[in-house]
């Protein structure tokens, strides 16, 4: 994605320079383009008078930051203490195995993402994960290779926003 610095600036005006606005105006590019590209960082920089490698640091200490595109279908693995007592792990290897990736990575495709996230209050259905944000549990191992299998063949279609599973 090639980016106008002026579309940037624009969107991050109303941050000022000096005011510890920089964490503000991450989120509200990330909040526009779903993820904050690093074809930014020389106009976000410029806008905070700092160094690119100023701008980048924090973008990447924080992880709720993303700077390539959300994947399509986002899934969120508990890693609360009640999905953990009640076999989350066993679930994770499963998810690693059938989509190809580890936890924190995307598809090759881009299509399916594999994030940590915390159950925020859904323990009920442990031990659980999050699929574009919606709760999905409680799961059996073999629910979640089945899921799994699905999410991979299938993609997004019908399966809500992209919206990611962390959040």
């Amino acid at each position: 994605m090639t980016l106008e610095a002026a579309e940037v600036e624009q969107l991050i005006s109303e941050f000022k320079p000096n005011d510890g606005d920089l964490l503000g105006a991450l989120h509200k590019l990330q909040e526009h383009y779903g993820y904050i590209p690093v074809d930014a960082v020389p106009a976000i920089a410029r806008r905070f008078r700092t160094t690119p490698a100023r701008v980048y640091g924090m973008i990447s200490f924080y992880v709720e930051f993303r700077t390539t595109p959300p994947p399509e279908v986002a899934i969120g693995w508990c890693s609360g203490p009640a999905c953990r007592l009640k076999g989350s792990a066993n679930m994770l290897a499963a998810l690693e195995a059938v989509l190809g990736i580890k936890l924190g990575e995307d598809t090759p495709d881009g299509k399916i993402g594999l994030r940590e996230a915390q159950c925020d209050g859904s323990c009920v259905a442990a031990p659980l994960l999050y699929v574009n944000g919606k709760v999905r549990g409680p799961l059996t191992v073999s629910d979640v290779i089945r899921l799994a299998r699905e999410l991979k063949r299938d993609g997004a279609t019908g399966r809500g926003s992209r919206k990611k599973a962390e959040s």
